[in-house]
């Protein structure tokens, strides 16, 4: 089968893509049905593994059509939705905004090169300048999602156990500097391939072009690969050391009661209450007028603040815990592929399982996708916000009252 090639300049391009390998795969099915029943037992098992490829190269189109869909409209909503909201003009939002318009110019610049690499039996057909450019996209993404969710892990630490130095500190400039020096880390883990330190290249058994890691020896992949290690690990470390503040400070102190003193029935001292006002109404005792009680009304005050600070803990327990979901995600989906890599680092001339490295490649790609399908499930302000963006024909139609039976006597 000869390759072809061509370019993809939009939506239309993919369902022509997707179109054209179906068709690939029904001609190949139907020319193997339509042969003379003559042919050789090798010409069948050749048109079944043909067969075959053309099934798991549609299976790839597909899915992977399927996850620039759902992460182009779910990037590009939840970023909306941050943007057009002034109640989620926060910090942790500025960083989940960040994300999701990285993952959103991933799906949309380096997947549909994989899409054109898959239809042409896992070749490269754009020039070598082309797929450096893309493998540096990629990469470049890779190790901004990494440093980011590092940087918010910190944040969230931050709000927990240092909450007035966080809500001090954390102002709109100081996550502009955040973004702007995770941004700048990315470039500079990503730009040295460009010029050789290392190699950006296409692979055929991953279908993109992305950086070769090859044996030690011979390539500068370990220090790439142990960065990423290195920094997938400290995120989880901040918020394991998040957790056992949180364990820590959930052991309160037990309430010491002080009994009150009294001497002729004016009970005062610290377990004093408002027993002694009423019996001196009342006629008991012949001291002194007691203390009056304002003291619990003046204090009213401060105890209000202090739950509007106990509610925006809870809030901040809430955020932390949509974006270890994320964190744990990334995790889950890029550790199959990192630990792919460190095998050719550390193992000379190895070979890699073909069904495993393609599993783990398409897994990495998922996680562009999955990202804001979980902030709306488990983020409630998003939620409220979507929902009151929808138009109003399904608003009302939400809270319509239902008819009620009724006789008229």
């Amino acid at each position: 089968m000869a390759n072809q090639s061509f370019a993809i300049d939009g939506p239309g391009s993919l369902l022509a893509v997707l179109a054209s390998q179906s068709g690939l795969a029904r001609g190949s099915s139907g020319g193997g049905s339509s042969s003379s029943g003559g042919s050789s037992s090798d010409g069948g098992s050749n048109s079944g593994g043909v067969s075959a490829t053309n099934m798991s190269a549609y299976f790839k189109l597909v899915f992977l059509g399927l996850i620039i869909c759902v992460s182009l409209v779910g990037n590009l909503l939840v970023s909306l939705l941050v943007l057009r909201d002034r109640t989620l003009h926060k910090a942790p939002y500025f960083f989940l905004l960040d994300l999701c318009l990285a993952d959103a110019v991933r799906s949309a610049a380096c997947f549909p090169f994989v899409l054109v690499s898959v239809h042409n039996s896992s070749a490269w057909t754009y020039s070598a300048l082309s797929c450096k450019v893309v493998a540096f996209m990629a990469v470049l993404f890779c190790f901004h999602a990494a440093f980011m969710l590092f940087c918010v892990a910190v944040t969230r630490y931050l709000a927990i156990a240092h909450h007035r130095f966080y809500a001090k500190r954390m102002t709109i400039w100081t996550c502009a500097a955040i973004i702007c020096m995770v941004w700048t880390l990315a470039v500079a883990m990503a730009f040295p391939p460009v010029f050789d330190v290392g190699t950006y290249k296409f692979i055929r058994d991953e279908d993109q072009c992305i950086f070769e890691h090859r044996y030690l020896k011979t390539n500068d992949t370990l220090g790439f690969m142990l960065m990423l290690a290195v920094v997938v690990l400290a995120t989880h470390g901040f918020y394991a050391k998040l957790l056992l503040f949180e364990y820590r400070h959930r052991k309160m102190k037990p309430v010491q009661l002080v009994p009150a003193i009294s001497q002729n029935w004016t009970f005062h001292g610290p377990g004093a209450t408002g027993q002694a006002a009423a019996n001196w109404i009342a006629g008991f005792g012949r001291g002194p007028m007691p203390p009056t009680l304002l003291g619990i009304r003046q204090n009213l005050h401060n105890q209000h603040r202090r739950l509007l600070g106990m509610e925006e803990v809870r809030s901040e327990r809430r955020l932390g815990r949509m974006f270890y979901t994320i964190t744990l995600l990334f995790l889950v989906l890029w550790a199959p592929y990192i630990v792919a890599c460190f095998w050719r680092v550390f193992v000379k001339s190895c070979t890699i399982p073909h069904r495993y490295l393609s599993v783990t490649v398409w897994m990495s790609f998922a996680q562009a996708g999955v990202n804001p399908i979980f902030c709306l499930l488990l983020n409630e302000d998003l939620r409220k916000v979507l929902r009151a963006h929808l138009p109003t024909y399904w608003r009302t139609k939400q809270h319509l009252p239902q008819d009620e039976a009724y006789c008229i006597m």
